[in-house]
């Protein structure tokens, strides 16, 4: 890199040999996963029984009364998506006959969530809902709807739109993730902690959000929240190439760094000191109605991993304690059985105390258990079982792009797959002494993601880092439920909203 290339970096407060780094990324590609099955019911998801929902319902309170819990919400995307085919038409001759998803959102505006305050700021203006489309005025309903001078939910993150509607109020995703804080994240001392990721513009307005939400919830519930935010770090951003990779540079001379996707969370996750801490996406929420099965398989996947916990950390002491024959197999049994994980190539080979070592190795580790759903065609990524370098096989979450679909035995595993991510994790961030695991070093820097875009009219190529719940966590020990595919229900559209689960 030369020197002049080097300053410019660093005066503009990025790390030069991360830089170099993301460049040769750029030159040399990312290397394909070793996935060798899929992860199944049969081999590798765990469903759970009756019985043991019952259990977790039962113990898993009584633990989390003790303990510090946190769910983590990754909340900084903007809406802007959610209403693209809106803003097409926006910007299109207003013809409804050309766009049925239009139509559809004009036939059902009286079912959103937000009916009623779309409809306040057009009397504002001197009009209704009903008087626009009794003239077919479409473009005004959609300008008061998504632009600056009316509701501007097309400038909003998703989790300050108006989702749900129950006769006394109308919830935003936001207020839902507290309701279900109430329901299955309370921790010492009665505490409800969430921790919200959010864009620096937003943070003024979902503190307000919540402001006004808090007081009303805690009275009624019994219950005290703790609130927190924090903005995705500038210095996990990542520079931006052209097509021959060199730096992509703005009009003004500088070089372009981009948001690296929501693996740059992993930064937010490994400030937060908690004994449990969910990560559940801002817009897969549903109504007070539909709650009943999210509530029981949180508690359920929670239970779990502070069980498994409990193997895990006695193993480690005991091995910590006291290298034996017992202390050896207690440790492999912990391993094999409780966290599905396959010993090393050459394990039986080695002396009594590299085998600690290795079983050290491999169970003092991060633990996730991760909900997953029967897949229906959902784009993302899967459970599969991966090949480390070592030879052993670890459970991971792939997304498409990791997976070499020219190779046709690699192929035959990914059609093979039966279930989805549909991000629902719980995790465990300390070790057996109660020390706060550094996450940056259970990561696989070499699972990122290039992905082609443009800016100003010109293509460029960006670098995403491995994702939250993929690369990011290939490190951490892990095992996948089966959840029910109610607890699933993302708004991608707008009218996804108009879908029974969020009616």
């Amino acid at each position: 890199m030369d020197t002049g290339l080097e300053s410019k970096i660093l005066s503009q407060g990025m790390n030069p040999e991360l830089v170099k780094q993301q460049i040769n990324h750029f030159e040399n590609g990312f290397p394909f996963l070793k996935i060798v099955a899929a992860a199944t019911p049969k081999n590798g998801i765990k469903v759970l029984s009756d019985k043991e929902l019952a259990h977790f319902q039962k113990s898993y309170p009584e633990k989390t009364s003790q303990i510090e819990v946190v769910k983590f919400v990754p909340a900084s995307g903007a809406a802007s998506r959610m209403f693209k085919d809106l803003f097409a038409f926006l910007e299109g001759d207003g013809d409804l006959s050309k766009s049925p998803f239009v139509q559809k959102f004009m036939d059902k505006i009286e079912k959103f969530a937000f009916y009623d305050d779309l409809n306040e700021v057009l009397k504002a203006q001197g009009s209704s809902i009903n008087h626009k489309l009794d003239s077919r005025d479409y473009k005004g309903i959609l300008a008061a709807l998504l632009l600056e001078d009316g509701l501007g939910y097309g400038s909003l993150p998703k989790g300050l739109l108006r989702f749900h509607s129950y006769p006394e109020e109308r919830r935003t995703p936001a207020y839902e993730h507290l309701i279900e804080g109430i329901q299955y994240a309370v921790g010492k001392g009665n505490i409800v902690k969430i921790h919200f990721t959010v864009s620096p513009e937003h943070e003024s307005k979902f503190k307000t959000e919540i402001a006004s939400i808090v007081p009303k919830l805690e009275k009624e519930y019994e219950v005290k929240f703790d609130i927190s935010y924090s903005q995705q770090k500038k210095a996990t951003d990542t520079i931006a190439v052209n097509m021959d990779n060199s730096p992509f540079l703005e009009d003004d001379d500088s070089i372009l760094f981009r948001p690296a996707g929501h693996g740059a969370l992993l930064e937010n996750l490994n400030d937060i000191s908690a004994d449990l801490i969910f990560i559940k996406n801002i817009d897969n929420v549903v109504p007070d109605r539909l709650k009943e099965e999210t509530k029981n398989y949180k508690m359920a996947i929670g239970g779990l991993l502070l069980e498994i916990q409990e193997h895990v950390f006695e193993a480690l002491n005991r091995l910590k304690s006291e290298v034996t024959d017992s202390s050896i197999m207690h440790a492999e049994h912990v391993l094999t059985y409780h966290l599905g994980a396959k010993l090393p190539d050459g394990y039986e080979s080695k002396s009594h105390e590299d085998k600690a070592t290795a079983l050290q190795e491999k169970l003092n580790r991060p633990i996730r258990v991760c909900g997953m759903v029967k897949n229906t065609g959902e784009p993302g990524g899967g459970p599969f079982w991966v090949q480390e370098s070592d030879g052993s096989l670890s459970l991971q979450i792939a997304e498409t792009a990791q997976i070499d679909l020219s190779d046709s035995d690699t192929q035959e595993v990914f059609k093979s797959s039966t279930h989805f991510n549909p991000v629902d994790l719980v995790c465990g961030t300390k070790d057996f002494e109660g020390k706060d695991f550094d996450l940056l070093e259970f990561r696989d820097m070499m699972t990122g993601f290039i992905t082609e875009k443009s800016k100003s009219g010109k293509d460029l190529k960006a670098l995403e880092l491995p994702g939250l719940w993929n690369g990011a966590m290939a490190g951490w020990n892990t095992l996948f439920v089966e959840v029910p595919l109610i607890t699933f229900n993302p708004v991608k559209t707008v009218n996804d909203l108009l879908r029974d689960e969020h009616q």
